[in-house]
């Protein structure tokens, strides 16, 4: 039986894995990504997870200062794009800086507005499906955006979602009525839908504790 050790030893573990990657992770930070967002070994999972698919076009919902994006940018095959949505325009601008000074800016468009207004539109234009879509936007809308990641991509497409533990909320959504009745509605989504073919991974470290979702679209 494994015993349950003191929440500080999930950070050493979390620093210790990420030192087994430390050269992706030094090589992430001179290229000019900001120690923020996803831990280092969570956005080279990301990374990976896009090499991994093959995924030449990757849609991202919930954009903030761009670190995931970055992440994800390194892992684009030639001629491969990103489009990302970001609600708050501030957050846009930081992300495009940050883009722009990592070198990958030409990689990625940003969306500025919110995610169920800007979605519709990419559905209506000639880009062809997604392969990979990652989701970390407000959690209150997360089965709407699970849907339109459904409707946006196309048989095999892989489907991430961040922060569906929530700190162990989904057991109890009342301890937060603004966000774990949406996470949990997604996870019911993703555990019902035919389209769907899910998991759902938990996490600790210097996050606390959560997880994430992984879904194939079928």
């Amino acid at each position: 039986m494994i015993e349950h050790q003191p929440e500080p030893r999930w950070t050493a573990v979390e620093e210790y894995l990420s030192g087994l990657v430390g050269h992706a992770v030094e090589a992430a930070l001179e290229a000019g990504m900001p120690p923020i967002e996803v831990a280092p070994n969570a956005g080279k999972l990301l990374k990976l997870l896009v090499q991994l698919s093959g995924a030449r076009r990757v849609l991202e919902i919930g954009t903030l200062a761009g670190f995931s994006t970055l992440w994800m940018a390194q892992g684009l095959p030639d001629g491969g794009r990103i489009t990302t949505c970001e609600y708050v325009p501030r957050h846009a601008e930081v992300a495009r800086s940050n883009l722009d000074r990592a070198g990958l800016g030409h990689l990625v468009e940003i969306r500025v507005g919110p995610a169920l207004d800007t979605l519709p539109a990419l559905e209506g234009e000639d880009g062809g499906p997604f392969d990979f879509v990652f989701i970390d936007a407000d959690k209150e809308n997360n089965a709407r955006y699970l849907d339109w990641a459904i409707r946006l991509g196309r048989p095999g497409t892989t489907v991430v979602m961040d922060n569906v533990v929530w700190e162990g909320a989904v057991l109890d959504p009342g301890r937060d009525a603004v966000n774990a009745p949406g996470i949990v509605a997604a996870l019911q989504m993703m555990g019902t839908d035919p389209r769907l073919d899910a998991t759902v991974i938990q996490t600790v470290g210097s996050k606390g504790w959560d997880g994430f979702a992984l879904a194939l679209v079928r």
